[in-house]
């Protein structure tokens, strides 16, 4: 079985040419339970001092935090996605609509640019969240572990 296309989960870029794009790319390790719901993404960063194509990894719990960060962002707020193991992309809208968009990955860049998106990249990236789960879904289920109570047979 072959896995789907890309889909941009972030696709943020302004009049300038300044961009920032979370591509996700498929699955981590399809059909293997550990890391079949862990999704593979491209964090492609672009603007005049940089260039650059970073590794994401997106677990399940990523995509229902960015769903509720996305949500809740009004200016002088914030939304992340990734940093607790290795890459964050952190969004920070000022009182002017403009986005701070800060990467870190700890091994390989810093930077912050900042985007002007357009004014509908809210619900649009909604939309875009949607299309990740719709095409990516989860389908691994966590049950808690069966236990075994041992008893021992008397024989007489």
């Amino acid at each position: 079985m072959t896995e789907p296309g890309t889909v941009d989960l972030i696709h943020l870029e302004d009049a300038d040419g300044d961009s920032c794009i979370v591509r996700v790319t498929g699955r981590f390790k399809p059909g293997v339970l550990t890391g079949h719901d862990v999704l593979r993404a491209d964090v492609l960063a672009h603007a005049s001092f940089v260039d650059a194509r970073l590794e994401l990894y997106v677990f399940q719990r990523d995509l229902d935090a960015w769903q509720q960060e996305l949500t809740a962002l009004a200016p002088g707020k914030g939304a992340s996605i990734g940093g607790d193991r290795g890459l964050s992309l952190g969004l920070h809208m000022h009182e002017d609509r403009s986005l701070s968009v800060t990467i870190d990955d700890p091994d390989r860049l810093s930077a912050m640019l900042w985007i002007r998106p357009q004014e509908s990249w809210i619900g649009e990236h909604r939309d875009r969240l949607e299309q990740v789960r719709q095409t990516w879904p989860s389908e691994v289920v966590e049950t808690a572990p069966m236990t075994y109570e041992w008893r021992p047979t008397h024989q007489s």
